[in-house]
């Protein structure tokens, strides 16, 4: 059973963090109505959507993806690159207690979910604008001894790791070649994003089931069909604006023992 942890949009979403995107009026309203099509198409292919309250002090909030990194054996608790967010993790945290045997990443340590994008049995880390090598290092330290592979792999001009690449089917993966080089994945099919579509690259693998993707990039969704990718779109532009998307909007988990 797939469980998707996910958190209702904070009132103060506006004020978000921004790094590689341009600040632009956010409709508050609208983005909790895409947020629930988002837990609905969650739903829909197979999770348990547990759905945490509002954080209203805390403008990123509902990008619950970034304060944890959830393996079969254990979950990590990260420490946010930015340090307005590193008091967001508490009720995760307490979720995850339920099910996983906790770690933790440690001053002077920094390290976003968003920059992990595990594949069986590796796990490439983004070292850029929110995760340093330190970080990287203590993630390390955790997963490997329980037989993980982890890579550290450098981004450029975008936010994380899964902004530029992520998993759209067992050995295959959705990436934007601007922002990441091809060299760290050899051995994996890999489907470009579309040209005109640059932050296109950010889906959301459930399962067996299909591929979470933004409905504003349909060119790049068009791609992952002819590869036998199933698609299901989401309209995220709201949330794109607070430089957000499908992945980083949920934690997804298998229930443990499975």
């Amino acid at each position: 059973m797939l469980k998707a942890i996910t958190r209702d949009v904070s009132a103060s979403l506006s004020d978000c963090e921004l790094s590689f995107v341009d600040r632009r009026p956010i409709d508050v309203a609208t983005a909790r109505l895409q947020h629930a099509a988002y837990r609905q198409a969650l739903t829909a292919l197979g999770c348990t959507v547990i759905e945490l309250p509002a954080l209203d002090a805390m403008p990123d909030a509902v990008f619950v993806e970034d304060v944890a990194v959830v393996v079969d054996e254990i979950a990590v608790m990260t420490r946010p690159g930015v340090e307005s967010r590193r008091s967001e993790g508490a009720a995760v945290a307490a979720v995850l207690a339920g099910c996983r045997q906790l770690r933790h990443i440690q001053a002077h340590g920094t390290l976003d979910g968003g920059d992990v994008l595990r594949v069986g049995r590796r796990v490439f880390v983004g070292q850029g604008a929110r995760t340093n090598p330190e970080g990287i290092a203590q993630l390390a330290g955790h997963l490997r001894p329980l037989g993980y592979a982890v890579q550290a792999v450098p981004t450029r001009h975008c936010l994380h790791l899964k902004s530029a690449v992520t998993q759209v089917g067992e050995d295959t993966l959705l990436i934007q070649p601007r922002w990441i080089d091809r060299e760290a994945f050899a051995g994996y099919r890999l489907i470009e994003v579309d040209p005109d579509e640059e932050h296109a690259a950010n889906a959301l693998l459930i399962g067996e089931g299909g591929v979470i993707h933004p409905a504003c990039f349909p060119r790049t969704g068009e791609r992952l069909q002819r590869g036998g990718i199933h698609v299901v779109p989401v309209d995220l532009s709201e949330l794109q604006k607070a430089e957000g998307a499908t992945t980083c909007c949920s934690i997804v988990l298998r229930a443990s023992g499975e």
